[in-house]
């Protein structure tokens, strides 16, 4: 897909949100659900129009996210559909820890990994954002008021499921892990609905 002039936002809604060791229920009527490995943010100061230079002190911290993707919803019904493609009940797992903003972890130079059945599928490092956390911390308060909690998943690197040739989705059975250096081991498996 090209590479987008500015951040391209959809939501995930709480009933997506599931922990580690959670189970990913695939919906009854897509055959097209993808990973991705995503770096995920917390806000822990919230604010509106909150510029670049200032952004990063209204970070919490960091974990694992897993933005699973119903492709067929999200790219192929309706004309696309991408909040409804990505916020099935169970699509967002995250975890296993939140490392504190303090703790020193440099956000933008971390290696990610997204393994699904013990076969890396993505390897790449956030030092490969097409937009930083400052920028887009930036781009969604001039929009939004982000408020403490609020979570921001940051987008994924190459090796996507659809992406591939043959495309590979998730199928019940499978287990998959993202995994960020520095972070942890987010680890979940997947079964039919």
């Amino acid at each position: 897909m090209p590479v987008p002039s500015e951040p391209v936002v959809f939501t995930k809604y709480t009933s997506s949100v599931i922990g580690p060791g959670d189970a990913i229920v695939l919906p009854p009527d897509s055959e097209q659900v993808d990973y991705e490995a995503e770096l995920v943010f917390v806000i822990g100061e919230g604010g509106r129009n909150i510029a670049a230079a200032d952004a990063m002190r209204h970070v919490a911290g960091y974990t694992c996210g897993h933005d699973v993707s119903a492709r067929d919803y999200q790219i192929k019904r309706g004309g696309g559909q991408w909040t409804i493609g990505k916020t099935w009940d169970t699509f967002a797992p995250m975890g296993p820890v939140l490392v504190t903003a303090d703790e020193g972890l440099d956000p933008h130079n971390l290696p990610i990994r997204c393994v699904l059945n013990g076969e890396t599928m993505q390897n790449s490092s956030t030092s490969q954002f097409v937009f930083n956390i400052p920028d887009t911390i930036a781009y969604l308060s001039r929009v939004m008021t982000l408020e403490p909690g609020d979570v921001v998943f940051t987008g994924t690197p190459p090796g996507v499921g659809f992406a591939r040739k043959p495309p590979v989705f998730m199928k019940a059975g499978d287990v998959v892990e993202i995994q960020i250096d520095g972070i942890g081991n987010l680890r979940n498996p997947v079964k039919a609905p």
